[in-house]
């Protein structure tokens, strides 16, 4: 079945590139740009990747931001995460980064859109990887300095495709970020946004509801929610899991406990993706191989996460219907 899960044409919609920031990498930039870390060594940083909630991954996260200094060094991330993502089968990645996080750290927004556009720019010639790329704001800060941000990105004409909203959820409802997303719909730009990870259900209510949300980023706690749930199976709402990090981040106890079986036994639109992959153990393959070891997911099953992957992405109709046609053959090879 590895051999099966590589080759599986597949989207992967919920990806953090600065969650890609490989230890080894940290160190190499930080050496490169003569950063000193407060982890020093690859043991101690790797020592650090136990996680008790979001806030504690959070803490960490931003802190390793620090080696990412040239559009060089934004390049040379996400291209490692391309070439990870094609180990894993990724036919098309739509990828987030967080552009707030570092203007605060004294980053021009220049500097971080140039490098990864860069790397974005050659994906399909160079991985075999369509790619878009979505600006996430952050939950935590205020939505005055995300409009400000944005209406940057606009004027400098950034490849952005759409925006999102991450970071601490709990605490921080979609209600704070209403004029946010209305300047982004009319700038004809894509919404998404975290919710129902930590948060409560009602947070996905409002995410669709007053921010006009076409994709809701986790969403798990929406099975506490009955009435919702029959919305999001009616509407076909994509839901964009992300299990190993469910479970690194405690949202949930353990992969058996995750309500991924049930959530597509109500007919949800669920897709796999890694989130933070080099923080949470693994990326999209890794995903894969772990459901497919718990749940013991079939070609049938499989094939459904991926097609809905495909169809829920924000690709051009030509490149959504030449990766469900490779998903089709994928398919009647498995019997």
């Amino acid at each position: 079945m590895t051999s099966a899960l590589i080759t599986l044409p597949k989207a992967e919609l919920h990806l953090h590139i600065e969650g890609t920031l490989e230890p080894e990498l940290i160190l190499e930039l930080a050496a490169r740009n003569g950063i000193t870390l407060p982890f020093p060594t690859l043991g101690e940083l790797r020592e650090q990747y136990e996680f008790a909630d979001l806030q504690s991954f959070l803490n960490l996260y931003y802190a390793n931001m620090a080696v990412l200094v040239t559009a060089e060094d934004f390049a040379d991330m996400t291209r490692a995460y391309l070439s990870r993502a094609k180990d894993s089968g990724v036919r098309h990645a739509e990828i987030m980064f967080d552009p707030q996080a570092h203007l605060f750290r004294g980053v021009e927004l220049a500097t971080a859109v140039t490098g990864i556009a860069e790397a974005l720019a050659s994906s399909e010639a160079e991985f075999g990887i369509s790619t878009g790329l979505i600006a996430a704001f952050l939950r935590d800060a205020p939505e005055a300095s995300a409009l400000e941000v944005l209406e940057e990105l606009l004027a400098m004409g950034a490849p952005i495709i759409g925006i999102g909203l991450d970071s601490a959820e709990v605490g921080n409802p979609p209600s704070k970020f209403v004029r946010l997303y209305k300047r982004a719909r009319a700038a004809g730009l894509r919404l998404v946004a975290h919710a129902g990870e930590e948060g409560p259900a009602s947070y996905v209510w409002d995410a669709l509801d007053l921010l006009g949300a076409q994709r809701i980023d986790h969403g798990i706690r929406s099975v506490e929610d009955a009435v919702l749930v029959k919305r999001l199976a009616k509407e076909q709402i994509p839901l964009t899991v992300c299990p190993l990090s469910n479970v690194r981040l405690r949202a949930v106890d353990t992969l058996a406990a995750h309500p991924v079986v049930h959530m597509l036994a109500t007919g949800l639109n669920v897709c796999i993706n890694s989130d933070d992959p080099a923080y949470f153990g693994g990326y999209l393959g890794s995903n894969f191989q772990a459901l497919v070891a718990e749940f013991d997911f079939d070609a049938d099953t499989l094939a459904t996460l991926a097609g809905n992957s495909i169809r829920s992405s924000f690709a051009t109709p030509a490149r959504k219907s030449e990766l469900l046609a490779e998903l089709a053959v994928w398919r009647a090879h498995q019997d």
